[in-house]
């Protein structure tokens, strides 16, 4: 992991979620999509959706049990609106063996309506 990441002191379900935190907040730290679904809007719906996104704090214990900010939904204009995490190896082949390392897991937050799940 990077210094400044194992200088915070965080434990692992800490780092995931500082990290997970990061991407979906500020789009550092990972790579940002979103479906056709989510594409074919409107570029004004698109920027709505992505503050929700961003600002997103509604997280429970039946909806983030594993406490790493990894999922989430929402309601938009009458559609539920799911955006996910993902933890890729840096060859984004395979899952990620530590997602609390930055320096190994590439992630992916992929933003789309619930029924293009």
């Amino acid at each position: 992991m990077t210094p400044e990441l194992a200088a915070l002191g965080l434990d692992e379900v800490s780092r995931i979620r500082f990290l997970n935190d990061r991407l979906r907040t500020t789009g550092a730290g990972g790579e940002i999509f979103v479906t056709c679904g989510i594409a074919s809007l409107p570029e004004h719906d698109q920027v709505l959706i992505m503050e929700r996104v961003r600002t997103f704090d509604a997280f429970t214990e039946d909806n983030d049990p594993d406490r790493e900010h990894g999922f989430g939904a929402f309601t938009y204009a009458g559609r539920e609106i799911f955006w996910n995490i993902d933890y890729y190896d840096p060859s984004m082949e395979f899952g990620s063996e530590d997602p609390s390392d930055d320096e190994a897991t590439v992630r992916v937050l992929t933003v789309l309506f619930a029924d293009e799940y």
